[in-house]
Parts: structure tokens; sequence; C-alpha cells
């Protein structure tokens, strides 16, 4: 059995090891009713805590600090545990029907929504995703920096992630950007390739330190858009600008309706929205079917023995498969991002054509 193998199933195992435990808390008043919208939304949305399992009715959760002001101006620091249970602290609460977000209630009985800069499960996720990515570049360079160019080639973790590296460059950055300015934009190409990887990584593994749907929260691939959509506006070149403004099309088209700088300076939006809606999109889809096909098992139990045991069968056959194409789907959307963000970065760098 090779190693890829054994790390595939280990991460296949612990998933169907400790998620049945979750699952358990969201058992309707302990009847055994399971709510499947509670479950998917409760899983995939952020929270003031990180819950870790369910062990006979008693919720294993690390407490995050909630950081707000509130409506008079002044600031509050304290554990998510004070709030847990709908329970209220210094006027503070959490809304379930208001996707889980903290309010504050008034003296006059009305509620507002406080300014929240709280660290929630997504940021403590995305903290260390970037402490293992830099543990990972840092440890790779120190092994670089005592090589030299005529020894051979690295082998184990380091020769993983040198393919990784070369793949990007050579395969996606020179074509997409270009060989000339590849150097330049390829710190924050191969940053976005790595931060999306190990983050669709880390969200398949079902507890902590792993868990989070970081990149299925449209917040996330927003702002990893917008960085591309700056990137891509503030270095573009003349020609670029001038493709927008004054394209090279039957003046018509340009005067007296501007018409075609329209149209293109509207798919300056656009490019970077389908980065958005691409990363986001996809991971939250996969996460939910998994999620589903595992809650399946859990209903037709409920159906009698033979068809419970046949449809838990198929179901468990289904979430195995989804689970291994999630692991390819993770690959795939961190390289589709970065491949059309060296794309968007070389469209703007286009060459001036001199007519003849």
């Amino acid at each position: 059995m090779s190693n890829k193998f054994r790390v595939v199933l280990g991460l296949l195992t612990l998933w169907l090891a400790f998620v049945p435990l979750q699952l358990k808390a969201s058992e309707a008043g302990g009847e055994g009713t399971l709510d499947v919208k509670e479950v998917v939304l409760g899983h995939m949305s952020d929270a003031y805590e990180w819950h870790i399992f369910t062990w006979n009715g008693h919720h294993v959760s690390i407490p995050l600090p909630v950081i707000v002001k509130a409506h008079d101006g002044s600031w509050h620091v304290f554990s998510s545990s004070r709030l847990a249970h709908g329970q209220s602290y210094e006027g503070f609460y959490i809304d379930s029907e208001q996707n889980g977000k903290v309010y504050e209630r008034l003296a006059d009985g009305s509620t507002v929504k406080p300014l929240d800069f709280s660290i929630t499960k997504n940021v403590v996720q995305i903290w260390i995703v970037v402490l293992v990515v830099l543990c990972v570049v840092l440890g790779t360079a120190r092994w670089y920096r005592h090589r030299k160019a005529s020894d051979d080639a690295p082998r184990g973790f380091v020769g993983l992630i040198e393919m990784f590296v070369m793949m990007i460059y050579d395969d996606v950055i020179k074509p997409g950007v270009g060989a000339d300015k590849a150097l330049r934009y390829a710190p924050l190409l191969l940053t976005a390739f790595f931060f999306i990887f190990v983050t669709n990584l880390l969200g398949l593994i079902p507890i902590f330190p792993g868990g989070a749907n970081v990149t299925g929260n449209i917040t996330i691939t927003f702002c990893l858009a917008f960085i591309i959509l700056l990137t891509v506006n503030i270095f573009g070149n003349k020609e670029y600008w001038k493709e927008i403004f004054w394209p090279d099309v039957p003046t018509w088209l340009k005067v007296p309706v501007p018409l075609m700088p329209v149209i293109e300076l509207f798919g300056i939006f656009t490019k970077p929205f389908a980065l958005m809606v691409r990363l986001f999109a996809n991971m939250m889809g996969g996460h939910a079917i998994i999620l589903s096909l595992l809650c399946v098992i859990f209903i037709t139990c409920q159906l009698g023995v033979v068809l419970g045991a046949s449809l838990s069968f198929v179901s468990f056959v289904m979430m195995i498969f989804m689970n291994a194409l999630e692991l390819l789907v993770a690959f795939i959307q961190a390289y589709v991002f970065t491949m059309l963000s060296a794309v968007f970065i070389g469209l703007a760098h286009p060459q001036h054509h001199h007519s003849k």
C-alpha cells in the first residue's frame, strides 16, 4: 500500500469516525430526529466557537474571543462561552435566526447589530493555514540554503513542494503572465495557490485543526478576488487602459454612445466576480453533498433493517467517493484560481500594436 493511499484512507477514516459524533449534537430533543438543514448549514457556517465533538449530550468546544463595539461606543471583549446555550452577557446574545451573529439588546427592548471584530472559527482556521504555509515554505527554503545547484534533486517532502512550485510556475504563471513578468508576480500567485490548496485540504478534516468551511465562505473568496482585482488594475499598462476606454473597433461603437468602453469597463468587475463565485460555489457544494449523504445514513436507519441497511450502504459508498473526489477538487480549485488570475494579470499587460 503506497504512502499516498494511506494518507487518503486515513483522512476518510477520521471523517467516518468523528462526524457521526458531531451529528449526535443535532438530534432534536434527544429523540433521534435528525435536522438535515441544521446539520448541513451548521457545519458550513462560521461560528464563535470551535465545536470538536459531542459525547453523551455534552458539547466539547473551544471558546473563542468575542470583540464587539456596543451602541454607546464602548468596547467589550469576553469569551464566547458566556453566550452558549442562548445566554446573554452584558446585553449581547447570539441570534440563531440571524445567521448566528452577535446582537445587542438595548434598554428599550430593541436590538441592533454591533461592530463585530470577533475571532471566529474561520479566522482561526486562516491563521492555522498561514502558519502551515509559512512552516512549509520556510522549511523548504532552509533545506535549499544548505545545498548547491549541482547537488541532486530533493526527495521526500521537499521534492513534493518543489514539484508543486515548478508546475505552477512553468505551466501556469509563465504562460499566463509572460516569461518576462513571471518572477514579478510569482510570489503573489504561488501564495494564492498554496493558501487555497492548504485551506481546502484542512476543510476536509472533520476535527480540529480542520473542518472550517473557509473557501466555502463568500466573504473569503471576495477578499481573494479583490486582491486580484487590485493587482490587475493598479499594475496594468497604458495599452490595457487604452483597450478599455478606446478599443480598436469602429468609431461608431465608441462615439457618440460609448458602447464598447462601457462593456470593457464592466468586464473589469466580471472577471474577479467569476473568480469569487467559482471557488465559493464549488467548495460549498462539495461540503453540502458530503454532509447530505452522511445524513441519509441516519435517516434511512429509521425505515427498517433491510431498506435502511441497503440505502445506508449506498450512501456510505457515495460518501467515500465524494471525499476522494473532494481531495481532487481541493487541488483543481486552487489550480484554476491561480491559472485564471495569471491570465487576467497577463491581459493587463498587452503589447503595443504598431499599424502598418
